[in-house]
């Protein structure tokens, strides 16, 4: 792995120029998770998964867009950029990183608000660039069985795996939709991203109460081993 933000010019560049480079670009986002988790959780745990996937298979590591889109979480604490200034912000790295001769780029994203912000990028670059670089748009919670949820089982265990920030004693029982259809959870789901606390009082989405620090590296693995194929088949077209 090449940690971008660590490195040198000289070294970098050479780097660069001795092979075709893939870049990962981590997004994430500062909202609220909850008494027992901190706000940084959706980059925290995004930023992970993207080292590891960059030192398994030597990509450049980009450092973290630590915002996202995340107004739905008011009155809770966030700190939101418009999808319009996400959008940009990516694209304008997308096609910094193209100048310097990268023209393979990951886009691994750790926040649900940020889907509608990067769901055209890379048509919108390849038109721009005439398809001369290839970017993947990929949300890890799709690289995993569980349901996923906010603050809940999923990511509180997440967190316990790699971060000693999280505070079990606070945790709290949230939403809970195990008795719900199909129907019922997507309609709280578009309520949810609209406005979280009206549907989950507390700011939490499942129960963290269970959660381990076990569990946590259970799911890490998981991801990473999917997400790792899913590159890979990006890559070659096949696995």
């Amino acid at each position: 792995m090449v940690d971008i933000k660590s490195q040198y010019d000289p070294q970098l560049r050479k780097i660069i120029k001795r092979k075709k480079q893939v870049a990962v670009i981590p997004v994430g986002s500062i909202e609220q998770h909850g008494p027992h988790l901190p706000v940084s959780t959706d980059s925290e745990i995004v930023t992970e998964i993207a080292r590891k996937i960059s030192e398994k298979k030597n990509y450049l590591l980009v450092p973290t867009i630590n915002f996202g889109v995340s107004r739905e979480h008011a009155p809770f604490f966030n700190l939101s950029l418009n999808e319009s200034t996400l959008e940009k912000l990516i694209l304008d790295l997308s096609e910094s990183l193209f100048e310097n001769n990268i023209k393979t780029i990951f886009i691994i994203n750790g926040h649900h608000g940020n889907l509608k912000a990067i769901k055209n990028i890379d048509k919108k670059l390849k038109k721009k660039l005439k398809n001369k670089i290839k970017v993947f748009t990929l949300s890890y919670w799709h690289y995993m069985e569980r349901d996923f949820d906010h603050a809940g089982f999923v990511e509180t265990s997440l967190m316990l795996a790699i971060s000693k920030k999280v505070k079990m004693n606070l945790a709290r029982k949230g939403l809970i939709t195990d008795k719900m259809t199909k129907q019922e959870i997507n309609k709280i789901g578009k309520m949810a991203s609209k406005s979280f606390p009206k549907v989950t009082k507390n700011g939490i989405w499942g129960d963290p109460r269970k959660a381990s620090k076990k569990d946590g590296k259970k799911l890490f693995a998981e991801i990473l081993e999917n997400l790792e194929q899913k590159c890979q088949t990006c890559l070659t077209g096949h696995g």
